[in-house]
């Protein structure tokens, strides 16, 4: 998309109040920096397929590699990142760490994301 492809005022006006109101909503820098990195982590299909799985059940990494043709190593270093992200929970269990959904905000978020790309 173009830059002239994108609708633009006709005539330069700033509405002070609606900036002041932004404005004031406005994360701190701090936040905003984490939000982003929150919104990457999302960017990668397979931490997506990821919690897909982990939608359906809980698993192990042995499970997960498994269930997505995948080595175990691969799928180690995506939960570590979906882990460090608070996405996902990983519990011990004997000699198997079980993963799963943190909460159902994960979910939440991605069924949002799916509505909005079928619109």
């Amino acid at each position: 998309m173009a830059i002239d492809d994108v609708p633009c005022c006709e005539a330069y006006e700033v509405h002070e109040d609606k900036i002041r109101a932004a404005n004031e909503q406005m994360p701190d820098e701090d936040e905003l920096y984490d939000l982003a990195e929150l919104f990457k982590v999302f960017g990668d299909s397979t931490r997506i397929r990821i919690l897909f799985v982990l939608f359906q059940s809980e698993m192990c990494v042995c499970d997960l590699a498994q269930s997505l043709n995948m080595n175990q190593s691969a799928i180690s270093h995506q939960l570590k990142i979906l882990k460090q992200a608070k996405l996902v929970t990983g519990r011990r269990e004997g000699k198997s760490v079980i993963y799963s959904l943190a909460d159902e905000h994960v979910r939440t978020i991605i069924d949002q994301g799916r509505e909005h790309i079928e619109e």
